[in-house]
C-alpha cells in the first residue's frame, strides 16, 4: 500500500495552525424567521491533528463544516485557511482553494453509478487548475486507490463494490488532489460496526502519514479514535478537549458483534461541558 503524499508532509509543519477562526457567526434570515446557526465560534486546527466534532441535530456542526469546506460563507467573523482569509476570496478563488486544499468525504459516498472506481477518483483532477496530462491523471488515481487498499478494484463500478469499498473509493477521490485537510461528514453513518472500524483505521493511518483530518460524527465510539473532540450545542463550542485516541486496528482485531454496553469513553467530555455551562450560569 502506498504512503500518502500531501501538502503538509514535512514533520516540522506539524503543530502549526492550518485553520484559524475568530468570532465566527452564521445567521439565516427571512421575512418571518431568524436562525443563528453559529453564535461566535473561536477555533484553531493545527496541521497533523485528527479532530472529531460532535453535537446533536441543530447544534451547528454541519454549518461549521460547510464554512470550513468553503461551501458557505460566514455572516461575521474571520476564517483563515492556510493563511488565506476565506471571506475575502472570490467564487473562483474559493473553488480553487477547495480543489487544491480540501478533500471531502460524505456519508452517502456520492459516486457516479455507471463510472468505474478509477474514473470516479480521477474526477477532481479534471477540474483542477493543474490540468495534469492523462498519464499523470491515471497514475495519481491509481496511487490513491492503492493508498486505500483498492488497487485491484479500479475497473469495478460502485454496484460491484461493498459499502465499505465504496467509501474507500470516496476517500481515494478526496486524496487524489493531495489536499492539506480531509473534511469527513459522518463517514461511517451508512456502514456497519466492523466496516466503520476499518474506515477509521484508514483515517488514523492517513493522519499518521501527515494528513489533517476533521470529522463530524454523532457516534461517541467513533469520535474516541480522534485525538481531540469538540462538542457543539446551540451554535457554540461547549467543550474542546484532547483525549487519548483509541487504536482502530487494535479494536478491529478484538472486535465482537455484540451490544455496546461498555462505558462511554466520551462521557467525561459531555459531563465537563455541562459543568462548565452550569458554572457560567
Amino acid at each position: 500500500m502506498s504512503q500518502l503524499s500531501t501538502q503538509t508532509e514535512n514533520p516540522e509543519s506539524r503543530g502549526h495552525p492550518l485553520i484559524k477562526i475568530r468570532e465566527l457567526t452564521r445567521s439565516y434570515r427571512t421575512e418571518t424567521v431568524s436562525v443563528d446557526a453559529l453564535r461566535g465560534i473561536d477555533l484553531e486546527i493545527n496541521q497533523g491533528e485528527f479532530v472529531a466534532i460532535m453535537g446533536s441535530s441543530g447544534s451547528g456542526k454541519s454549518t461549521l463544516m460547510n464554512i470550513l469546506g468553503c461551501l458557505d460563507r460566514q455572516t461575521q467573523g474571520d476564517y483563515s485557511l492556510e493563511g488565506n482569509y476565506v471571506g475575502q476570496l472570490s467564487r473562483d478563488q474559493l473553488a480553487k482553494l477547495r480543489n487544491q486544499t480540501i478533500g471531502f468525504v460524505f456519508q452517502n459516498f456520492h459516486l457516479l453509478p455507471r463510472t468505474s472506481a478509477l474514473e470516479n477518483v480521477e474526477l477532481p483532477l479534471l477540474y483542477s487548475s493543474e490540468k495534469p496530462g492523462w498519464k499523470e491523471l491515471h497514475h495519481r488515481a491509481r496511487e490513491a486507490l492503492d493508498i486505500v487498499g483498492l488497487a485491484d478494484r479500479g475497473k469495478h463500478t460502485p454496484s460491484e463494490l461493498s459499502g465499505g469499498q465504496q467509501q474507500r473509493v470516496a476517500i481515494a477521490r478526496a486524496l487524489v488532489t493531495r489536499p492539506s485537510i480531509l473534511l469527513a461528514d459522518e463517514p461511517t453513518g451508512n456502514l456497519d460496526s466492523r466496516t466503520s472500524l476499518e474506515i477509521i483505521g484508514l483515517f488514523q493511518q492517513l493522519n499518521r502519514d501527515g494528513l489533517t483530518i476533521l470529522m463530524v460524527t454523532h457516534e461517541p465510539k467513533i469520535a474516541r479514535f480522534a485525538g481531540r473532540v469538540i462538542l457543539m450545542r446551540d451554535g457554540l463550542i461547549r467543550s474542546d478537549r484532547k483525549i487519548p485516541a483509541g487504536d482502530a486496528r487494535e479494536a478491529l482485531e478484538n472486535w465482537q458483534d455484540e451490544a455496546d454496553d461498555h462505558d462511554d469513553p466520551l462521557a467525561d467530555i459531555e459531563h465537563a461541558a455541562k459543568s462548565d455551562q452550569e458554572s457560567k450560569n
